[in-house]
């Protein structure tokens, strides 16, 4: 759910702008789905990101969400992104810019299938990793909710600017304090005890999902330097993905950090998967 402001800032715009160092444009026309091919190190990696567009035929994604045609979009330009690279001897990687607060429900949305195009988005960015894609998601602002899985959570790794900007959750303050019934006070309370309860880009690295957490970059006016130390952590991640050869997400599993506060989890799949695969 999103507790998006009309009118916010695209952050994820500015720093695909930066990054790539020219103007994204839009994805077969659509202007918040833009995206640029640049120079990082050896390779032109192809930069994608999701910005508001005030004039949305959905008036519930004008702000940044991933509604019906974001998800469409997105899953076409990965997918010609893959096919594309078929004949290479080596696929670009692709670098998810993420600032996306929340995805677009609405009664149109919801009639219209927003769960189908969030869906085929995330796909494309894991059929785009099954075949060798080296992808990075870039944490610049808001990474909630299904709009987060739709666009970025597919990557081989995760990189976060630390910054107040950056916030990461199942779903917005308002919105889980409309559910749960408690003041937007309580649940940061909670936050504070309970690390998967929290908004803050500190608490989500604690899970250990993170390839890296870049401090000391000024998320809404990046400097020169800054924009260089992310390009170079981005640039680091990629080559660890190749280093590593590795296509799934079983790195997010093996970090120290997961190993101390996921290992619950870590023992529930062990469980899970040593009986899907006895014989019966």
């Amino acid at each position: 759910m999103s507790d998006s402001v009309p009118g916010a800032e695209s952050l994820g715009r500015a720093w695909l702008n930066r990054l790539a160092g020219v103007p994204g444009e839009a994805a077969f026309g659509q202007p918040s789905v833009i995206y640029a091919d640049a120079k990082l190190g050896a390779d032109t990696a192809r930069f994608v990101a999701v910005a508001p567009d005030p004039n949305a035929r959905f008036p519930r994604a004008r702000t940044g969400e991933v509604g019906l045609e974001e998800g469409w979009t997105l899953a076409r330009l990965l997918r010609e992104t893959r096919t594309a690279d078929d004949d290479t001897p080596s696929r670009r990687p692709i670098v998810a810019v993420v600032d996306v607060v929340g995805q677009a429900y609405g009664l149109r949305e919801e009639m219209l299938g927003v769960h189908l195009a969030c869906a085929a988005a995330a796909d494309a960015y894991a059929q785009a990793r099954l075949a060798g894609h080296p992808i990075v998601a870039l944490l610049v602002g808001k990474a909630m909710s299904g709009a987060f899985l739709a666009h970025g959570y597919q990557a081989n790794r995760l990189i976060a600017l630390r910054s107040p900007d950056v916030l990461v959750h199942a779903m917005g303050k308002a919105a889980a304090a409309r559910i749960t019934r408690r003041p937007v006070e309580a649940l940061e309370a909670l936050g504070e005890r309970v690390p998967p309860m929290a908004y803050d880009i500190q608490s989500y690295a604690k899970l250990g999902l993170l390839h890296q957490l870049v401090y000391g970059v000024n998320a809404e006016a990046p400097s020169e330097a800054d924009v260089e130390r992310v390009r170079a952590a981005v640039q680091d991640a990629i080559d660890d993905i190749r280093r590593r050869g590795d296509t799934d997400l079983s790195s997010r599993l093996t970090s120290p950090e997961a190993q101390h506060l996921r290992a619950a989890s870590i023992e529930a799949r062990r469980r899970l998967a040593q009986q899907w695969d006895a014989d019966v």
